[in-house]
Formats: C-alpha cells, sequence, structure tokens
C-alpha cells in the first residue's frame, strides 16, 4: 500500500466512524428493532426504526420512495401529549397508529395522502406513533383497542 493510498484509506475509515456516531446520534440506538402488532386477526412483527430525538421525530419518513413490507417507523414522543403529525414531504401513503402508553392503539389515520400539510391528530393523549404502509393497518386487522409491543413500551401488567 502506498502512502496516498494509506491516507486515503484512512480517510475513508475517518469518514465511516464519523457517520456512524452521527447514525447512533440520531436516535437511541433503538434502529433495525422488531415491535409485534396484536390484533384480532393474530401477531404481526414489524421491523421499525425509531425516532426518539427531536431532530428524528422531525424528519421522520420525508423523502422516501419506499417503505418495505411489514416495516414502519416507530415515534416516542417521551411524555404523553396531543399529538398532530402531517405528510410534508412524505412521499408514500401511510397508515398511522396512535398508541397511549401502554401501547394500546387509540386512534388510526388510514392512508395519509403524501405530500400533504393537512394535520393528522392524535384525537387525545398518546406517547407513540406508529406509521406503516397505507394500507396496512387494514391488512392486519387493527382496531383501536389493539397493542403493539416494543422494547421501548412497557410490558403489560
Amino acid at each position: 500500500m502506498t502512502p496516498s493510498s494509506f491516507r486515503k484509506t484512512g480517510m475513508a475509515l475517518g469518514f465511516a466512524a464519523i457517520a456512524a456516531v452521527g447514525v447512533l446520534a440520531w436516535t437511541s440506538q433503538s434502529s433495525g428493532s422488531t415491535a409485534t402488532l396484536v390484533t384480532k386477526k393474530g401477531s404481526f412483527p414489524i421491523e421499525v426504526e425509531v425516532a426518539d430525538t427531536p431532530d428524528s421525530r422531525e424528519v421522520g419518513l420525508m423523502n422516501r420512495e419506499t417503505l418495505g413490507k411489514d416495516s414502519g417507523m416507530l415515534f416516542d414522543f417521551g411524555t404523553t401529549r396531543a399529538v398532530d403529525m402531517w405528510m410534508k414531504n412524505t412521499l408514500i401513503p401511510l397508515d398511522m397508529l396512535f398508541l397511549d402508553e401502554t401501547g394500546r392503539v387509540v386512534r388510526i389515520g388510514a392512508n395519509a395522502q403524501p405530500l400533504s400539510l393537512e394535520l393528522i391528530s392524535s384525537g387525545q393523549p398518546v406517547r407513540y406513533v406508529l406509521e406503516i404502509n397505507g394500507g396496512a393497518a387494514a391488512r392486519y386487522g387493527a382496531a383501536p383497542g389493539d397493542r403493539l409491543e416494543h422494547s421501548l413500551i412497557p410490558p403489560r401488567q
């Protein structure tokens, strides 16, 4: 390896390390975890990215052209409160499941339209929001009263 290629390799590794630190700072490192949506129709594993910082919640699923089947984003607001979501810069239709502090579904915003600035309200205080592909909530048979299980959500007593 020449000194020039050694420097280039070192710089590439340095940039990779900086990028990795940036990703870890973006969320609480819960990216790529599995949640389970429990409905009357069954239990459905969903691969989720966690948005639990102000920056990650602000960006959410914006500017993505696809979202894998049985994938989504779990927003943790850190406290139970009224929440309004929107689809600004979001290119794919989404279902939004609004969840209380126990992971119980309290409201579903189905098939939110891409790029819409219309507010989608939780309707009551919630702690979490699960965003999944538009139409997936119906496919899972999701309804108010169903439950999401995830390591962020305290287990049912």
